[in-house]
């Protein structure tokens, strides 16, 4: 049986498994949501070592840094589609989040973290102060022509 090689398609697999696609990502996928007053990102990263992640936050932007060991070279592999090495991915944060307070964890391959709204940030009340003594407008005219007249 004769099979032909179409060498487009073959690329386009090869970038598809490489660089991943806009709808699935190779590389360190994400979520992220508002919980109450926190907003939570969580990134899938499947076989990484905790001890290899490393997370810089300078100003608003967080950069995730993570590193998939290489493969065992006596190993014979069928199939490699899990990228290796190290990868990153930068987040810009807005004005209205707490880099201060961010909070960090790592369970059974997704990197969470939690980013507080900042307090400034945060939906409030201002009082309005009233008091028995009002001066009507009349009044405030009335003690403007005085001091004109």
């Amino acid at each position: 049986m004769l099979m032909r090689s179409d060498p487009f398609r073959d690329l386009d697999r090869f970038a598809h498994q490489v660089f991943g696609t806009a709808a699935r990502p190779a590389v360190m996928p994400m979520d992220a949501w508002r919980q109450g007053e926190e907003f939570v990102v969580e990134f899938d990263l499947p076989g990484v070592d905790a001890n290899s992640l490393d997370i810089d936050i300078e100003r608003n932007v967080v950069t995730v840094r993570a590193e998939r060991p290489g493969l065992n070279p006596d190993r014979e592999m069928l199939a490699t589609e899990r990228p290796r090495g190290v990868f990153s991915r930068q987040l810009v944060l807005g004005e209205n989040l707490d880099t201060d307070k961010i909070e960090a964890s790592y369970r059974e391959g997704v990197l969470r973290l939690r980013i507080p709204v900042a307090e400034r940030a945060k939906p409030r009340k201002i009082a309005v102060e009233h008091g028995d003594a009002q001066t009507s407008i009349d009044d405030n005219v009335k003690r403007h022509e005085v001091i004109n007249a």
